[in-house]
């Protein structure tokens, strides 16, 4: 079984219109320089590892509280075990959420067709061509099994949303409307603010995030792209 690296009770801030509970996975396979989550990235050893049988209780006792339960990292579609560790959740009947950066397209595939996820999340870390995505990712990136994940979750078969962190600099108005025109999901298209509080790459510190008024306008603009 997996190793669950965190456990946030309640969050109203990781599922749109719903209250869930929140599962830490370890590990990922891209160096976003803005990323927050390093920690669990690179050093997921400096957290004890909560056992599922822990986990179980606290999420009946919430039974009456919350909607469903929130599978984030780290990028969870790295560990084999996922399908039965969101069998494990739903067989309690809960609602799950999947966060992706869409890099496993196959499992995110049997995740939809097998009915395990009820909502998804993906990253789209910025305008689909090479050299910016392989910027904002901090790798070479092939964009093929990304492309393939945007066009899983196009299909509708599962409630999605696209989000993409913007961080000044690396991330200008014009690349904002460049991958929402790409998208073409109209109000399933995010725009999330860049956080400098912990970024992996410290030079990051010192970056003004957008104004959070200008950022929501540019949102809706994008959000009319359909």
């Amino acid at each position: 079984m997996i190793e669950i690296k965190g456990f946030l009770e309640t969050s109203f801030l990781d599922w749109p219109g719903k209250l869930c509970s929140v599962v830490f996975l370890p590990r990922c396979n891209f160096r976003c320089p803005y990323c927050h989550n390093h920690p669990l990235v690179f050093h997921p050893e400096q957290y004890a590892a909560i056992p599922l049988e822990v986990i179980l209780p606290r999420l009946h006792s919430l039974r009456n509280w919350i909607d469903g339960v929130c599978f984030t990292g780290g990028e969870p579609t790295l560990h084999a075990g996922l399908p039965l560790l969101i069998r494990e959740v739903k067989r309690k009947r809960f609602l799950v959420k999947l966060d992706t950066n869409g890099s496993n397209p196959q499992m995110l595939e049997d995740l939809i067709e097998g009915g395990a996820v009820d909502f998804v999340s993906m990253d789209v870390k910025a305008p689909l061509d090479p050299f910016r995505y392989s910027r904002s990712t901090g790798i070479a990136i092939n964009l093929k099994p990304i492309l393939e994940s945007i066009e899983i979750l196009k299909r509708g078969n599962v409630e999605y949303q696209f989000r993409m962190t913007v961080v000044p600099g690396l991330h200008q108005e014009e690349d904002m409307k460049t991958l929402a025109n790409q998208l073409r999901v109209g109000q399933r298209f995010i725009l999330q603010n860049f956080n400098p509080e912990n970024p992996l790459d410290p030079s990051l510190k010192s970056i003004v995030p957008y104004d959070p008024k200008a950022l929501r306008k540019i949102e809706r603009e994008v959000q009319e792209m359909t």
